[in-house]
Order: C-alpha cells, then sequence, then structure tokens
C-alpha cells in the first residue's frame, strides 16, 4: 500500500502532465501465482514478474499476447489474471482468464482468481480514497471538478480511484490504452447478441468449447449462464456435428429462432412449436454418453407383482357376477386401487435431472394414448378402439401390453477424414411386445407382439411428428436421443481429443452443477377396458424409454458421404471476426 505521502508526492509530480481521460489509481501491489509454463528468455519472464509485482498489468498483457509459443501466453496469461485478482481487480482478472486457449490452464486460473477473498489481499485495511481523492482534485486543475461546476468527475472504484476528467488526461493515452479500450468496447458490444439470437436461421453454429468458457467464467465470477445459454439460443434439432483440430472446435449445427415458454410451461420455438435444446440436457447427456462405452440410459415404468397378483384375484372374483349397466366406472376404480401405483426406474441418469423427468413423462404419456385415456391423432388410434372381437370368439387374454420408446435414426453420414457428420431420421419409434402373466402376477417376456399392440406402435412411430405438435414432450425425448448420439459419436471418434476439449466444466459436477428437483417414483396405473360383444376387454401397459446409441456410431455403422456433408462443413466455418465473447453464429444453409 502507497502511503499518503508518496500518493501526494506522485500526484504533484504528475499535475503538469496530465490532462484528459481516466485514470486508475492501483493501491495495491500483486503477488505473482506461478503455473507451469514452456520455457521462456530469461529476460522476458523477469520483465513480465517485475510488471506484476508492480502492479503494472496493461504492460504485462501485452507482453504475454506477445508470446510466440501458445502454451507460454496461457501460462503468463494466467499468472496474470491470479495477480490481477489478488490486488481486487476481479473483473479484469476474469477478462484476462477469457484470453487463455487451453481449458485446463483456464480452469486452474478460475480456481485461483476465486479462491482470492473479495476485495484484494487479506487483512481487512481499506484505502483512505476521501484523502487520495481530496489531494487529487485540489492538486489537479483544481477547477475543472464537478464539485467547483467544472465537467470532471471522481470517485472510488474497487481498486483505487477512477478519474473522468474530460480533456485532463488525454496526453497519456498511450496506444496500449487505446487498445485496450476497443477491446473492452467489443467485448461489451456483443451483449447486443441476445437480440439477435431470437431472429430465425435455418443453419446455427454452437461451438461446445467457446459456450463452456463463457459458462465457465460467468460461474467463476458468481452469476449464471444467460438465458440465450439455458436454451442453446432456441436451436430446435441437431443435423450436424462439425469438429476443427485446428482451432480447438467441435460445434453443433441445426435450426433455430425465438423462443417463448408455453402453458406446459416448456420453452419452444415461437414458429414451429418445437421444444428447444436446452444447456442442462446438454450437459447430463455428454457427462454420461462421453464417460460410458455403450452410453445407455433410460426409464421403466411396471406394475409391481404384488399388484398385479391382486389384479387376478379381483378379475377371477368379478367373474362370479356379470356387470350391471352404470358399474363400469367403480369396477375401474376397483380394479386400479387393486392394481396400485406403478414403480419408475430411471438408470444412466441421475433420476433428479430434467432429462430424466422429461423421459418418463413422454413414456406415461404415450401410454395414456395408447389406452384411450389421452386423446392421439388423426392415424393414431388407441390400443383399445384397434382390438377387434368377432361374435362369438374370446377377447385377448389378460397381459400387460409392452410399449417403449427407443432410437429411431436413418443414417449417420461422415466426411472421409470423419470431421463432418450429418444425422438423418425421425429420432425416435415405438415398439411393442405382449407379456404373459401368471397367476402368481409374474410377468413373462414373450419376444412377440400380437397385431393389434403391434399396430398401435407403428401407427405412434409413423406420426411421430404430428403427436410431437400436439405434445411437445415427445419432441423433447427426440432431443435428448439427438444428443445422446451426438455424444457417443464423439466419444466413439475422439472429437474432443481432436480438437484439444476437455469439458473441463460441463464435464466436472461440481464446475457445473446442473439444477435437480425430486426423483420420480410412482405414477397412476395406466389401465382401461372396452365392452365388445357384452364382453369386457382389459389391457394393462408397461414400458419404458431405452437409449442405446452406441450401435449406431460403431466401426462400420457410419456411412461416408462426401460431398454434401464437407460442403456443410466448409460453409459452416467460423466467421471472421468473430468477438471473443461469441459463442454461436449463423449460417445461411442453400
Amino acid at each position: 500500500m502507497f502511503s499518503r505521502q508518496a500518493l501526494r508526492k506522485r500526484a504533484r509530480s504528475a499535475a503538469c502532465q496530465w490532462v484528459a481521460g481516466s485514470l486508475f489509481v492501483y493501491a495495491v501491489a500483486a503477488t505473482v501465482a506461478v503455473l507451469p509454463a514452456a520455457a521462456a528468455e530469461p529476460n522476458q519472464d523477469a520483465l513480465l514478474q517485475a510488471q506484476l509485482a508492480a502492479g503494472e498489468f496493461a504492460p504485462a498483457l501485452t507482453l504475454a499476447r506477445q508470446a510466440a509459443e501458445p502454451g507460454q501466453r496461457d501460462a503468463w496469461l494466467a499468472q496474470i489474471a491470479v495477480a490481477q485478482a489478488q490486488a481486487g481487480a476481479r473483473d479484469a482478472s476474469f477478462r484476462s482468464a477469457a484470453e487463455i486457449s487451453h481449458d485446463r490452464i483456464r480452469k486452474d486460473a478460475l480456481g485461483r482468481i476465486t479462491a482470492q477473498p473479495l476485495g484484494g489481499r487479506g487483512g481487512g485495511a481499506q484505502a483512505d480514497f476521501d484523502s487520495l481523492i481530496n489531494l487529487i482534485t485540489s492538486t489537479i486543475q483544481p477547477t475543472t471538478w464537478d464539485a467547483t461546476g467544472g465537467p470532471g468527475s471522481i470517485e472510488p472504484f474497487p481498486t483505487g480511484v477512477s478519474v473522468d476528467a474530460q480533456g485532463v488526461l488525454r496526453p497519456l493515452l498511450t496506444q496500449e490504452g487505446t487498445r485496450r479500450l476497443a477491446g473492452l468496447r467489443a467485448a461489451g458490444a456483443v451483449h447486443g447478441q441476445p437480440v439477435i439470437a431470437r431472429r430465425g436461421s435455418t443453419l446455427r453454429m454452437i461451438s461446445l468449447p467457446r459456450l463452456e468458457k463463457h459458462v465457465q467464467l460467468l460461474l467463476a465470477a458468481g452469476g449464471q449462464p444467460t438465458e440465450e445459454m439455458h436454451v442453446l439460443t432456441g436451436l430446435r434439432r441437431i443435423k450436424y456435428l462439425f469438429v476443427y483440430p485446428e482451432r480447438g472446435d467441435v460445434v453443433l449445427a441445426g435450426p433455430a429462432g425465438n423462443w417463448y415458454t408455453d402453458r406446459e410451461n416448456r420453452i419452444v420455438g415461437a414458429d414451429s412449436g418445437e421444444p428447444v435444446l436446452r444447456l442442462d440436457d446438454l450437459v447430463v447427456v455428454l457427462r454420461h454418453t462421453m464417460s460410458t462405452p455403450d452410453a445407455r440410459f433410460g426409464c421403466l415404468i411396471n406394475p409391481t407383482q404384488q399388484g398385479l397378483a391382486w389384479l387376478q384375484e379381483f378379475l377371477d372374483e368379478s367373474r362370479k357376477s356379470p356387470l350391471r349397466p352404470g358399474q363400469r366406472q367403480a369396477w375401474l376404480e376397483g380394479l386400479r386401487s387393486r392394481l396400485g401405483k406403478q414403480d419408475i426406474e430411471v438408470y444412466g441418469l441421475d433420476p433428479r435431472t430434467r432429462a430424466a423427468r422429461v423421459m418418463v413423462e413422454a413414456d406415461y404419456r404415450m401410454k395414456l394414448v395408447g389406452m384411450g385415456l389421452e386423446e392421439g391423432v388423426p392415424g393414431v388410434k388407441s390400443y383399445l378402439e384397434l382390438v377387434e372381437v368377432p361374435p362369438g370368439q374370446a377377447p385377448p387374454a389378460l397381459g400387460v401390453l409392452r410399449w417403449w420408446f427407443t432410437l429411431n435414426y436413418q443414417a449417420v453420414l461422415a466426411a472421409e477424414d470423419h470431421q463432418a457428420f450429418e444425422i438423418r431420421g425421425r429420432g425416435v419409434k415405438v415398439l411393442s411386445e405382449n407379456e404373459r402373466l401368471t397367476a402368481e402376477g409374474q410377468r413373462i417376456h414373450t419376444g412377440q407382439s400380437e397385431q393389434w399392440n403391434r399396430q398401435f406402435a407403428q401407427s405412434f412411430t409413423e406420426h411421430f411428428d404430428e403427436l410431437c405438435k400436439k405434445y411437445p414432450v415427445y419432441a423433447e425425448l427426440r432431443n435428448l436421443f439427438d444428443l445422446a448420439l451426438v455424444g457417443a459419436l464423439m466419444r466413439a471418434e475422439g472429437l474432443a481429443d481432436k480438437a484439444g476439449w476437455h469439458m473441463t466444466c460441463f464435464g466436472d459436477p461440481a464446475g457445473y452443477p446442473v439444477e435437480l428437483g425430486p426423483a420420480p417414483k410412482q405414477v397412476d396405473t395406466v389401465v382401461n377396458c372396452r365392452i365388445i360383444n357384452q364382453v369386457h376387454v382389459l389391457a394393462g401397459v408397461s414400458g419404458g424409454v431405452v437409449c442405446q446409441p452406441a450401435s449406431l456410431v460403431a466401426p462400420g455403422a457410419v456411412e461416408t458421404e462426401t460431398s454434401r456433408v464437407v460442403a456443410r462443413r466448409r460453409s459452416a466455418g467460423m466467421p471472421k471476426p468473430l468477438p471473443p465473447q461469441a459463442w454461436w453464429w449463423d449460417v445461411d444453409e442453400r
């Protein structure tokens, strides 16, 4: 800390030189935290240490940016960022950390920055700003400050005093100073991007390493991801996946546009009504698929064995006397009470995540449609509507219908160098099976599906797009499947390694904690009946979601298609110049 006498001496010696601009008086010297780095010229390293010790951060940044070796540049930037944090210049330290290219060095630097106490070095000493301000305003152009009716103003600043006296400091604005201010202005201009993000685009590019970097910086500074980050700027589907090893980038691409929150509290596209992809889902699915060889996850909704046994007893008792008119609803309620709740099991993903809740809801609502308890769309009839019992013939035997969602992609196309991929297909389909039921309530897999059961599953798959428009939760499930396929493809092809991306934030639950809610454990039983030829046709259902993308990206499964995919990758390259804080851009797909 400079003494008051030293500050007075410095201010008086500079009084004849200062004319206008902005002055930052740093009252704290910095201690340097040294990170491992490539070898540098001794005189340059010594110069950097001297600049940091004196709190001369602007020249230190210039020296670091001019380093020939990227590793040396990043290591020096890390030292500068930590020194700025130690000096109390927390905002400046985050700006310096943002310039670090290597994600592991940046993560280490941010950890050191956030470990620093707010306000600079410890000890609790506070700068005597009032005395310093009085010294400056009484020594330098006394009649130009706002207290005496002039245009100049002066106020305390987190690391010293910020001075804005029009025309007072202009001669001291060096070339480095103007470059720094221009950089700050350019960075600030990026804050206008949220409005642009709501503009429709046939092909929006999202850089995963850049997105992670800026999320990481926001979290380190005590903030939260922006709305645009949470909804991935309105991205609705993933059509392409690109890797750019030469610039360390992995990019998702697909249609995007404006968004809003619908009456079911889903965030959907303003024009399409389709749910947008979500940052938390991206993180949750990537963590799982990138760390698990088979990348399998899903959910199960099944009746309990005890409930099925009680159901059998209830039906045996019901057959002893015919059901009278008006008793159908009471009979159904009695049946549901015997069967009880159905158990929910989520595997692969944390059941408390939004992604898990999407799977469970999509599966449950599909079963409601199948049982005629929720309306379908033209071309999709419930199972009970499809059942036909000719006169004199017995209805289908009591069993458990099993329906489940799984992946439905036509192909994954790759450029010859496997740096560009295209995903084709509807994304989701429904499969079916009939399970036999024993008197003890045990379910026996048959591996077969009778015609009405199979017909419902096929019609649901064929009309999946229309169902998505009516019930957006199905499209949210498709978004999860898209993300799962991307994650499995990245793992199988080693795309993150090719780009030198280590997921230092997204891959770390402590680095990026996703929002968690209650884990779904049970749900009301889905069962219904229909009277055909004065006979009750009863149906109960189980099933779930099975997402297992590994087979789609296994060796030999990915097809090579050079012309279209390569052309798309070339046209989708990062525009120049891209602002430092930008993590997405648009391409005109033709």
